[in-house]
């Protein structure tokens, strides 16, 4: 089986769009002021979906291996019914491999590098391989839907892709 090679991108709104969103301060397009003028809202950071029969919204830390490049990404899953947001709580970069939504072809997938204070939203259907922290083991809130209502298609690559540095 032949392997492909990818390097990953840095990780910006405009390259990311039609994943889902990125979810930053740096990138915020409403920001108020509030608590008597003590802090800072950046408000309504990403279009969540989270309301399909049978799953009710949920916020969850997963706790993320460190993995080191390159790395060979052999499948990709996506959530038809909700969106999913990832945002680091931690110091270090991570790994995002998607491909848009829709049936999945694979020479369309791409790789970014998000950093701290960069998290992701993705869009329903956007197919995405699970989490990878780099260089050290993270932890990441995620804001989901969870419930009785399948909600996870996973699918095997045809061909590896190697993630290179």
């Amino acid at each position: 089986m032949k392997t492909m090679f990818l390097k990953p991108a840095p990780l910006t709104s405009q390259a990311f769009a039609p994943f889902g969103d990125l979810i930053s301060a740096e990138t915020c397009r409403d920001i108020r002021t509030i608590n008597e003028g003590h802090t800072v809202r950046f408000n309504n950071l990403a279009n969540l979906a989270l309301n399909a029969p049978g799953l009710a919204p949920c916020l969850s830390i997963f706790r993320s291996e460190a993995w080191q490049l390159p790395h060979m990404v052999r499948s990709l899953e996506r959530h038809p019914l909700s969106s999913q947001a990832f945002i680091p709580l931690g110091q270090s970069a991570y790994l995002i491999v998607v491909a848009p939504p829709g049936p999945l072809v694979e020479n369309e997938i791409q790789a970014f590098i998000g950093q701290p204070g960069q998290g992701v939203n993705y869009h329903p259907g956007t197919w995405h391989h699970y989490n990878v922290a780099l260089v050290e083991g993270a932890d990441f809130l995620v804001v989901d839907a969870d419930g009785d209502t399948p909600n996870c298609d996973e699918v095997a690559l045809n061909q590896p892709i190697e993630i290179q540095p």
